[in-house]
């Protein structure tokens, strides 16, 4: 059977929710989007509809280089290879089509932050976090089930997912302005990978 990837990509951008979040968990990353190729010229995620208003959150498309992430000069993040069925893949690409043409009706779901940060079960069919967002897409395509409510998923908890590793570290170094991978990125992942295969063989 023909495998696909999917692309979970974690961020900790410098806005002052990540910080509150941040400040309150104690996680390394503060938001998560997810993308159906490595290039990570489309992801797509939950998060503000304006880039300099907080308060108007929406189904949005991402990229590293333009929104909150362009007045980052810094950005603390990770990437993760995910392998999927191809039954799967289509479930998640068809899942995302369907959030794309429906946009308006889908909205932030900021009261559920809130119930997020004290352990409140609630899930509501038009609002979303980023997490639960990317969760929902997952668990809808039958890749995992972490056993909770969506709405209590943090980004932090897609580290446990059956997946690759293929960058950690200051997204801005490894992503040019033209938001495609260089040979030398692709270096820095393999030797990455070559640093956790020999932390955990020692």
């Amino acid at each position: 059977m023909e495998t696909q990837c999917l692309y979970i990509v974690l961020t900790r951008p410098n806005t002052s929710i990540s910080k509150l979040i941040k400040l309150i968990t104690k996680d390394d990353y503060t938001h998560a989007s997810i993308s159906l190729d490595k290039s990570l010229e489309t992801m797509y995620s939950f998060g503000r509809k304006h880039t300099y208003n907080p308060f108007i959150g929406k189904f949005k498309q991402e990229n590293l280089n333009k929104g909150i992430y362009r007045f980052c000069r810094k950005l603390p993040g990770m990437i993760l290879e995910i392998e999927v069925s191809e039954n799967q893949y289509k479930k998640a690409e068809d899942l995302i089509q369907h959030f794309i043409l429906n946009d308006s009706y889908y909205k932030y779901n900021y009261k559920g932050l809130i119930d997020s940060l004290l352990d409140k079960e609630v899930c509501y069919d038009d609002r979303f976090l980023c997490s639960e967002f990317v969760y929902y897409l997952l668990k809808e395509s039958g890749i995992p089930d972490f056993n909770i409510s969506r709405n209590l998923v943090r980004p932090q908890n897609f580290l446990a997912l059956r997946g690759k590793i293929i960058y950690e570290g200051n997204l801005k170094e490894m992503i040019g302005s033209d938001n495609s991978w260089s040979l030398q990125r692709i270096k820095m992942g393999i030797l990455y990978q070559l640093s956790l295969l020999l932390r955990f063989s020692t």
